[in-house]
């Protein structure tokens, strides 16, 4: 029995071809889907994040944790030594005006203690007497006949630095009057920062 062959179609070569094309094509198409889903799900694994970064309550916005390096010794030192340069300006500049004050307040009290004496002596005829004749301006002395004190809102007592005030009546620099001054910051009498009430010659 003599077995049939049916002659080779001329396309089957053709045709071959082009199922391979197909298949690579497909396969192509295959791998840009996966490649373009992945970039969408990155594409939109950063849009969440940023929008839960924008939109999350203060204070609760996803930050990576920044590490932070102690301060050298080096670095401490030059700390201790801006401040110690700025206390070195500072301080004297505060302390000489506080100094000033000092004195403006002795001035003011030894004038308004003089204009009280004044009032006392228009009175009585006399100024005060002794070293503790500025008692007599606030307490009723026992030989005052026309006393109409007290004369000051308070009792003398120091000037600013904590020192007593030095009365004298008669007074050696004011012979018709009376000597008041207090020694100043140095505290001793015959220093150039005493406030006295009298005019040096």
């Amino acid at each position: 029995m003599t077995s049939l062959r049916f002659p080779a179609t001329p396309y089957s070569e053709r045709e071959h071809a082009i199922h391979s094309a197909i298949g690579i094509t497909r396969a192509q198409k295959k791998r840009t889907s996966r490649a373009k889903s992945a970039r969408d799900g990155n594409i939109a694994l950063e849009d969440d994040v940023m929008i839960r970064t924008r939109y999350a309550p203060q204070g609760q916005a996803e930050t990576r944790p920044v590490k932070r390096h102690p301060f050298t010794m080096i670095e401490l030192l030059l700390v201790l030594v801006i401040l110690g340069t700025l206390a070195a300006i500072v301080v004297p500049k505060f302390a000489g005006r506080s100094e000033q004050a000092r004195v403006t307040a002795a001035q003011t009290e030894i004038s308004g203690v003089e204009l009280a004496l004044d009032a006392f002596e228009v009175d009585n005829g006399y100024y005060p007497k002794g070293k503790d004749g500025l008692a007599d301006l606030y307490y009723e002395p026992s030989d005052a006949t026309n006393w109409r004190g007290p004369y000051l809102k308070k009792p003398i007592t120091n000037d600013p630095w904590k020192r007593p005030y030095i009365y004298e009546c008669p007074g050696t620099h004011n012979e018709h009057g009376f000597d008041l001054m207090s020694v100043g910051p140095d505290g001793r009498v015959g220093g150039d920062d005493d406030i006295i009430n009298w005019v040096e010659k």
